[in-house]
């Protein structure tokens, strides 16, 4: 195979990669939760789990549920909250919130700071923390 072959064959796969990347570096863009602690509970099936949600400026998380009830503190920044049949609503730091088990929600970053979250979770256990939901 010459170089200038394996050169062409090395671009067309770039090619055909190209939109996967770009579609997945999207879908992580601008959004991290990190798990603090997780803990059973005295509950049987429940664990608390302690997050730090964090959202770059211009982020918008997908609309999504949870497997538990959920308390959220800002930290930082400015969240603008949608909450399935609910007005939508902004919280500065010091806001808190309160979202239901498996109740449609998402969280944006419409500011210019970065928000985080102190989340508590009160999920069922051994079920992911976060479902995304279609529209």
């Amino acid at each position: 195979m010459s170089y200038r072959n394996l050169i062409s064959g090395v671009i067309v796969f770039a090619g055909l990669l190209a939109p996967f990347l770009v579609i997945n570096a999207l879908a992580q863009q601008g959004a991290r939760r990190t798990i603090l602690d997780k803990q059973d509970l005295s509950v049987a099936g429940r664990e608390g789990v302690y997050v730090l949600t964090e959202l770059d400026p211009g982020a918008r998380e997908p609309n999504h549920t949870h497997p538990g009830d959920l308390f959220a503190y800002v930290l930082q920044g400015t969240v603008t909250l949608y909450q399935e049949g609910m007005p939508t609503k902004k919280l500065d730091a010091g806001g808190v919130f309160f979202i239901l088990e498996g109740k449609v929600h998402a969280a944006a970053n419409e500011g210019t700071v970065p928000v985080k979250l102190l989340v508590t979770f009160f999920a069922e256990k051994g079920k992911p923390l976060t479902t995304p939901v279609a529209k």
